[in-house]
């Protein structure tokens, strides 16, 4: 937020020492919005995330096997689920499924993998339900992840923390919505 970025761990001798073998100690599951850059956000450097980009963090079994990577292989113990303000995907499902006109493509996909978030912030209401649908996006991905089959033993250890989280465009500020360990 304050704009000091270390840069960490981004030179010559860091790709070194990771060329054989990595351990990341979180990943995160972002959408693929150009300015929210996981990596960038979070100043992190090489070999510290996991990152996979989906168009509004919209999951299904790849993503999804993609996110428990870390925690089942090598030991991740926290996984981040990052929307964000703005959020172009949500908005293009929020308006097709509102005006019941699909998306061309593969598009549509995205649509019905973000329909629970319409659903959850249509049955909230408020002032702005394209915000409140991606702020939805994030609880219930993050709750999905949280209670996944494989995943949900590691975070009833405490070995696993699924933080859901909120990027604000405007501030630069990371909000944590849910799952953060106490």
């Amino acid at each position: 937020m304050s704009g000091e970025l270390h840069h960490p761990d981004r030179d010559p001798d860091r790709r070194q020492l990771l060329a054989q073998e990595q351990e990341p100690f979180g990943a995160i599951l972002s959408c693929i919005d150009s300015r929210v850059p996981p990596e960038l956000l979070f100043d992190t450097g090489l070999g510290d995330l996991y990152v996979m980009r989906t168009g509004g963090e919209a999951i299904g079994p790849v993503v999804t096997g993609s996110v428990e990577y870390g925690p089942m292989t090598s030991g991740t113990t926290l996984v981040v689920v990052l929307g964000h303000q703005r959020c172009g995907a949500i908005k293009a499902a929020y308006e097709s499924i509102r005006d019941s006109k699909p998306l061309p493509g593969n598009l549509q996909a995205i649509v019905e993998a973000l329909r629970p978030a319409y659903e959850h912030a249509a049955g909230e209401g408020g002032s702005d339900p394209v915000e409140a649908m991606a702020r939805a996006q994030v609880t219930l991905t993050a709750a999905d992840l949280r209670s996944n089959n494989d995943l949900a033993p590691l975070v009833g250890r405490g070995d696993l923390a699924v933080v859901g989280a909120y990027y604000s465009l405007d501030t630069g500020k990371v909000e944590v919505l849910g799952g953060a360990p106490s």
